[in-house]
Order: structure tokens, then C-alpha cells, then sequence
């Protein structure tokens, strides 16, 4: 009983990391057998096609390295996005200023128009003729 789990357990294990091995592994390194059919392959026939991928499908040599980016990878290290981030934040900081300035300016003209005017009141202060 114990020796069938155990059977078991190794084989869904060479499954699945035979699976995952293949797709992770880049397309154009895989050997033999384009990668698509390579996961058939591993789907259709679980321990076998495992261990035909270990065996013949999978690159051979070295770990290949990782591609350098020559770009920053985060926003926050491209020094041209912080500067256009700081370009942003002052035009933004200056169109809110403007805009009060502009608001102000027009309920001041808005109240200049709403008070009367000395010398063209036709009432006294009691409100009489």
C-alpha cells in the first residue's frame, strides 16, 4: 500500500516537473520536437514524455543567462520619467495656482457688480424716497 503511494507521488512529481520544465524553457532551445508538441507530448504521455523531454527535449550546457535590460526596468530608476514626473507635478502645481487666480479674480468682479454704487441710490439709509 505504502510502496503505491509512493509510486504515486513520484510519478505525478516527474509529471509535473517535467511539464513545468518545458514551459519554461524558450521555445527556440528546445530540441527535437517543436515546444507546443513537447507539451502534448508530456500531457498524452505523463512519465514518458518526461522522461523523453529530460532525456532529449531539454537544452544541453550551461544555464543560459539572463537577457540585461539595457532600459530601467522600474519607473522609479529612469531618470527621464522622474524628470518628466517633477516637469508634471510644477505645470500641474502652476494650472491649480492660475485657476485660483482666476476664481478670485471673478468673484471679486462678480461682487463689484452685486454692490450698489455710492451716488446712484435712490434710497436713504432708511430705506424711504
Amino acid at each position: 500500500m505504502l510502496f503505491r503511494v509512493a509510486l504515486a507521488v513520484a510519478v505525478l512529481v516527474i509529471f509535473v516537473y517535467g511539464l513545468v520544465d518545458v514551459i519554461r524553457t524558450e521555445g527556440r532551445l528546445t530540441r527535437g520536437i517543436s515546444k507546443p508538441a513537447w507539451i502534448i507530448v508530456q500531457i498524452i504521455l505523463p512519465v514518458l514524455g518526461a522522461i523523453l523531454w529530460l532525456l532529449i527535449g531539454r537544452p544541453r550546457g550551461t544555464a543560459q543567462p539572463r537577457p540585461s535590460y539595457p532600459h530601467p526596468t522600474a519607473p522609479d530608476d529612469d531618470p527621464d520619467f522622474l524628470r518628466n514626473l517633477e516637469a508634471r507635478r510644477r505645470n500641474q502645481a502652476e494650472a491649480e495656482r492660475l485657476k485660483k487666480l482666476k476664481d478670485e479674480l471673478d468673484a471679486k468682479a462678480k461682487d463689484g457688480e452685486r454692490k450698489p454704487r455710492h451716488g446712484t441710490d435712490e434710497h436713504d439709509a432708511d430705506g424711504l424716497k
